[in-house]
């Protein structure tokens, strides 16, 4: 059987019950898909819709595609049968490369030769993972932000055996799904996002370790600083806009030489005892008894909310 169009694709198997698992299937039901889940443990499977229905009161609130239904959700813990009639695999198996790579060599025999599998890695690269599979140009990586029910995001990337047809085929799939898919030009650890969140992560645990800040003094710094700019814009055009009619010529002209001064670490500081307990207890104050359960409704509440306010803005849709 021919691979689908990507506007064409029906069902989806999403492997793992985990956060981004279950976030990719909540994801493809509000979509109008039939989403088949994989656990490893049947175990699993309360959690599992839990998360999901925890997902869908936000989901609703952005707006939901016509035919999109909790009804059309599946859960087996036979991976054989979960895949056996996917259209498109989404697959976000615990981030251990020898996992990772058994079952890619199930996968690579399992579903249907010409369908695309992703996979949802933050850390391993797809020529790592597609070795020991029998099909390895179809795999790619398509890896979300958390929630990736909510998050529209995902990194692309194929590994060395993978065809540039998958690579176009998934970022084609990804944008009739309702993501926003970035095409990266090679493999790179921690992809274009993450990267970028970890320099700002590595940053604030230098700050933390020299008594500079606290987490809280760090966070109500991004929040009510750049973060609402940056939801916008980004970091690149938050610059260029910030400096007026010349804008980046301006920037860089003006700002440049401060880049060699000793304003950013990043080199990753020791993670001491004393460090690890800092950072615990500040976010322990911070969220003040507060469960996790709660903490995520009330993320995923601003986040929403933040979407609604930049597609309005923008006059697009997700």
């Amino acid at each position: 059987m021919a691979r689908p169009k990507p506007q064409d694709v029906r069902l989806i198997a999403s492997l793992g019950a985990g956060p981004i698992g279950g976030g990719w299937s909540a994801h493809f039901l509000a979509r109008g898909y039939d989403v088949v889940s994989y656990i490893h443990d049947p175990a699993e499977e309360a959690g599992l819709r839990s998360l999901i229905e925890t997902a869908w009161v936000n989901l609703e609130e952005l707006g939901l595609q016509p035919g999109a239904s909790l009804e059309r959700h599946s859960v087996t813990n036979d991976l054989e049968a979960a895949v056996a009639e996917a259209d498109f695999v989404q697959e976000c198996a615990p981030e251990r490369l020898d996992l990772k790579q058994a079952l890619y060599a199930r996968l690579g025999d399992s579903v249907r030769s010409d369908i695309v599998i992703a996979s949802s890695t933050s850390g391993l690269t797809m020529t790592e993972i597609q070795v020991e599979c029998s099909t390895p140009e179809r795999t790619v990586v398509g890896h979300p932000f958390n929630p990736p029910y909510l998050l529209p995001l995902v990194e692309i990337v194929g590994g060395k055996q993978s065809s540039p047809d998958s690579v176009a085929w998934v970022q084609a799939f990804y944008r009739c799904a309702g993501k926003v898919p970035l095409v990266l030009p090679k493999e790179i650890p921690g992809f274009i996002a993450t990267r970028l969140q970890e320099a700002l992560w590595r940053e604030a645990l230098h700050m933390v370790a020299n008594g500079e800040a606290t987490p809280e003094q760090i966070d109500l710094a991004l929040i009510n600083g750049p973060a609402p700019r940056m939801a916008f814009m980004g970091q690149c055009m938050a610059f260029h806009v910030a400096c007026g009619a010349g804008g980046m010529a301006t920037n860089l002209d003006q700002f440049g030489p401060t880049l060699k001064l000793p304003w950013t670490r990043l080199e990753a500081p020791e993670l001491t005892q004393e460090l690890r307990d800092r950072m615990v207890n500040g976010c322990n104050e911070i969220a003040a008894g507060r469960h996790f359960e709660e903490m995520v409704e009330e993320r995923d509440r601003a986040i929403v909310a933040i979407l609604k306010a930049v597609r309005e803005i923008k006059g697009g849709s997700r």
